[in-house]
């Protein structure tokens, strides 16, 4: 399949996108029970086996009422690149086209979307390299960090002030593509913004977008709440005595660690802090990126938007008149 494929040949796929606690998974849901569609994740974390309450992952109940792919699917000290999960959910929504469903995306990872939906000139490729080991290298050297940071601030300024010097792995990845591609990631990365390339698929891209922040908030807490009383400190304690949460041999912190929920109950756990001490900073950190999401989704001309006005208001109607439209054309 090319960008430059007619619509008509091109396989339809719908999107549920907006920020975290926004309901899109209720949505994306009702969604694919009425139009017999299947599941598939678009959310980077709950790609990790074992992180299930403070992913949010779907429930027992809704993996019965339609079918889930995309999660669970690696392990959280694994390394797995956006272009793993291109390769992978396009050869997902091969097969459910193959079995006569259509396939339903929902999460709130932006980058995973864009990557699936628009054509990249470069991949955010995982495989080992010579350029890779020579930087790892340097990473374990004494001031290795501060070494690779400097290295990066000379060809990208921009991503050296976005990356901090700690995260070893993004630091590697923004040189490696600069290496390799002879453009810088964020030169790359404002490209992807202002792209206007076709879509790879037939795309109905619904996007949640709440009018009052006050409301979106509200929910973000009542989501908190759901996770510490169901046991988001037990599954921490759990994955930290696996390992999971070791850092990596670069010396920076596995992506689990440093995911939203996890680092700030993984740090009160340690310290013998009881779980709910961590409750507003859960909340103001999930806020934070919720205002990210929304900032990149915005951005994206293919998204759809449904507003929600006010606490209560359910965008299945409208929605299901979006996707019927669709699906018909």
């Amino acid at each position: 399949m090319t960008p430059d494929m007619k619509l008509s040949e091109k396989k339809k796929i719908i999107a549920v996108v907006g920020p975290t606690a926004s309901g899109k998974s209720g949505l994306a849901i009702n969604i694919a029970e009425k139009f017999g569609g299947t599941i598939v994740c678009c959310d980077s974390m709950q790609i990790y086996r074992g992180m299930n309450i403070g992913t949010a992952k779907p429930t027992q109940a809704d993996t019965a009422r339609v079918p889930h792919v995309m999660f669970d699917i690696v392990s959280p000290g694994e390394m797995y690149s956006c272009a793993d999960y291109v390769r992978d959910a396009a050869a997902a929504i091969g097969e459910i086209h193959k079995s006569g469903r259509i396939p339903v995306l929902c999460g709130g990872t932006g980058l995973y979307l864009d990557s699936l939906l628009t054509p990249r000139s470069y991949g955010d490729s995982a495989g080992r390299t010579a350029l890779r080991d020579e930087l790892e290298a340097i990473a374990g050297m004494p001031d290795g960090k501060a070494i690779l940071h400097r290295m990066l601030a000379e060809v990208d300024p921009v991503s050296a002030a976005a990356i901090h010097e700690n995260n070893v792995r993004r630091v590697i990845r923004a040189i490696e593509i600069f290496r390799e591609s002879g453009v810088s990631k964020s030169e790359l990365d404002r490209r992807s913004r202002e792209s206007t390339a076709p879509l790879m698929y037939d795309a109905l891209v619904i996007g949640l977008r709440y009018t009052d922040r006050a409301v979106l908030r509200a929910r973000i807490a009542r989501r908190v709440d759901e996770m510490l009383a169901v046991g988001l400190a037990d599954e921490v304690r759990r994955l930290d005595a696996a390992g999971v949460f070791s850092p990596l041999p670069d010396g920076s912190m596995s992506t689990a660690a440093q995911a939203i929920g996890y680092k700030e109950m993984l740090a009160a756990v340690r310290a013998g802090d009881i779980p709910d001490s961590v409750r507003e900073a859960v909340i103001t950190a999930t806020a934070r990126y919720a205002k990210r999401q929304m900032t990149w989704f915005g951005s994206k001309p293919y998204v759809r938007w449904i507003d929600i006005p006010h606490a209560g208001y359910d965008p299945t109607p409208q929605a299901f008149a979006m996707a019927e439209t669709f699906i018909k054309e």
